[in-house]
């Protein structure tokens, strides 16, 4: 039942109860085609998920030891520095530097759990109510949330499969105006797995010192680039903008940690300073044994991170070839993290098992229900009719997982 308003009579009782800054917040789309595809295999159903982004392989053995040994040490009882340990502060300044970013300090490191904290973080230290953010797209599901709630409104900019899913400076200064004070950049991308090149980064970080914005870059997937492609730190190529730019970071795609909640901010000490305050008031520390966790991480054997990249390789060959063989299908090659975001406009509106999906939230139902394959939908992404696929799961699934969907577009 509704009222003259359309609004349900249920919703209507139940406003309020909820602020509107919280009840705005829309559920991590990522997140929850993930958990849908768990329920439907724990009810006994052959579901394959391309939805989370997370590594199949288990934690390295050697991390997994810092962990217990870092368990039987009291000092790892008790409250420690909200910051983050001071020992893994000073890993994470090392390895930045050693990965190709800025020189940093210890004292410019945040630690925090997750990359999720440290965006929230970073845009709750950098934005007034009202500040425009440019957010390149398509986007992460998190990051426009996290600047909404930190007051600020996200400004798209869409870049499609003919440019690699790349903006480019022309697109960056149309959608710039006087309320404009951070530009987000990722590469590679989450989810189309794009990366710029050097010279790139280097134009679009002049054009943001240039006009006195802040950068928040987030280098999450660094490690993960493939072929001819290389990862570029905005702030090394643009040093004239590293008192500007914020970086994120953290262990949970290199090294297969995503459940430790381990993850950085790097940035000037008055903005590392702002939001360590606010964490020391939300969470206070990161986990301790997950800190010892994260510090094994960085310094110790790195051979299990090429092994991996190597085996996310091979999957993004094998997915994109498999993907483009689909009618009404069309992906890039992505040249990092483990995505695959191919278009599938060309599939829309034709009949499927009785069905004829207009969307790609309505394609992604039918792929889920009728091929039992779980996919996140581009609306989810800010740019509808296209899908993204994680590669991170085992070869078998892959290629099961595929030739599912190939079989069900075939029908059309």
């Amino acid at each position: 039942m509704t009222d003259a308003s359309g609004i349900g009579a249920g919703a209507a009782a139940g406003a309020g109860r909820v602020s509107g800054r919280l009840a705005a917040i829309a559920e991590s789309a990522t997140l929850a085609v993930d958990a849908r595809a768990k329920a439907l295999r724990a009810a006994g159903r052959p579901v394959i998920g391309f939805g989370a982004g997370e590594p199949d392989f288990p934690t390295p053995e050697r991390i997994v030891e810092a962990a217990a040994r870092a368990c039987r040490e009291p000092r790892f009882h008790r409250y420690t520095p909200a910051a983050g340990l001071p020992e893994l502060r000073e890993a994470i300044a090392v390895a930045t530097r050693r990965n190709g970013g800025p020189e940093v300090e210890p004292s410019q490191v945040l630690v925090t759990n997750g990359g999720k904290q440290a965006i929230f973080e970073a845009f709750a230290a950098l934005l007034d109510p009202g500040d425009e953010v440019i957010v390149p797209a398509p986007y992460w599901t998190t990051y426009p949330e996290s600047i909404a709630l930190a007051g600020g409104v996200s400004v798209p900019v869409v870049a499609d499969e003919t440019t690699g899913y790349r903006v480019s400076v022309e697109q960056l200064e149309a959608a710039r105006t006087e309320r404009t004070k951070v530009l987000l950049f990722v590469s590679p991308s989450n989810p189309t797995g794009a990366v710029y090149a050097p010279r790139d980064v280097a134009e679009i970080g002049r054009w943001a010192a240039e006009h006195g914005l802040w950068v928040l870059t987030d280098e999450i997937y660094q490690h993960l680039v493939y072929g001819d492609a290389r990862f570029s730190s905005m702030p090394a190529e643009v040093p004239e903008l590293a008192d500007r730019t914020v970086i994120v970071n953290g262990v949970a795609k290199t090294y297969a940690m995503t459940g430790w909640r381990v993850g950085w901010l790097i940035g000037p000490k008055d903005v590392v300073k702002a939001a360590a305050n606010m964490q020391s008031h939300a969470t206070s520390n990161v986990n301790n044994v997950a800190q010892a966790a994260a510090l094994e991480a960085l310094t110790g054997d790195q051979s299990e991170v090429a092994r991996m990249r190597a085996a996310f390789d091979r999957r993004r060959r094998a997915i994109v070839r498999m993907l483009n063989e689909v009618p009404g299908v069309r992906c890039p090659v992505p040249e990092g993290a483990f995505y695959a975001y191919p278009s599938v406009k060309a599939a829309l509106g034709r009949e499927l098992r009785g069905r004829r999906p207009a969307t790609s939230l309505e394609l992604a139902e039918v792929i889920l229900e009728e091929a039992e394959v779980a996919v996140v939908p581009g609306e989810a992404f800010g740019t509808p009719g296209y899908l993204r696929l994680s590669y991170a799961l085992g070869d078998e699934d892959l290629a099961e997982g595929v030739s599912r969907i190939g079989k069900l577009l075939s029908e059309g």
